[in-house]
């Protein structure tokens, strides 16, 4: 199968990214209901002080239920700065910091509106720095069963695991973690994020289960 669906996701775990290898289409739910604690608002990268997770924080009201595209995101606190101030905490020393911190910053202070649309823009972003031959499309409606696609909406990424290592700007305090953002890969292997990615396609994609 050339084609895989998911949905959208901001600055997605390594794993998935993983599964883009080989792939020719990238089709993304864009008609599912927002579902809350999952990687469509929530990212993880390593810092000097373990794993951390970050969260973009949402307009108040019931977003569980609210269409995917129709979901605000909230600017009531100054969470960009914070995100950014930490981001450049964690990769700061790493190797290829200069190469892709600005633009992450860029998409960030764009501030925009939905969530769906930032999710998509670091999307757009992570796929042009790994040089992936990958054609995004949307869903055009909301389907349970596809064929002839590997259909990974909601799979419990944080249960991934691997064996595929790189360096990270933290290992020695922390030891190797795994599965964190594409940002820590892009970070700490630059040019070489998208060999990590294919050496953990091969290593892992037939242990996948939803």
């Amino acid at each position: 199968m050339k084609s895989i669906l998911h949905e959208s996701q901001i600055f997605g775990p390594i794993s998935q990214f993983s599964q883009y290898v080989g792939k020719e289409t990238l089709l993304i739910e864009k008609n599912e209901s927002y579902q809350k604690r999952s990687f469509r608002n929530r990212y993880s990268i390593l810092t000097s002080n373990g794993p951390v997770t970050l969260s973009i924080p949402l307009k108040k009201g019931k977003n569980a239920g609210t269409a995917i595209t129709d979901v605000r995101i909230s600017y009531d606190e100054n969470w960009v700065d914070k995100h950014l101030h930490c981001i450049r905490s964690a990769y700061g020393k790493s190797p290829y910091f200069e190469f892709y911190y600005y633009d992450v910053e860029k998409i960030l202070k764009k501030k925009h509106s939905y969530l769906f649309l930032l999710n998509m823009d670091t999307l757009h972003f992570a796929i042009k720095k790994l040089k992936l031959q990958l054609t995004v499309e949307y869903t055009h409606s909301y389907q349970k069963d596809y064929f002839n696609i590997s259909d990974l909406r909601n799979i419990e990424w944080n249960l991934y695991q691997t064996t595929i290592k790189y360096t990270q700007v933290w290992e020695e305090k922390f030891n190797f973690t795994p599965n964190l953002s594409i940002l820590d890969v892009l970070f700490c292997a630059g040019p070489e994020s998208t060999s990590v990615l294919t050496k953990i396609n091969a290593a892992n994609n037939l242990i996948i289960l939803k």
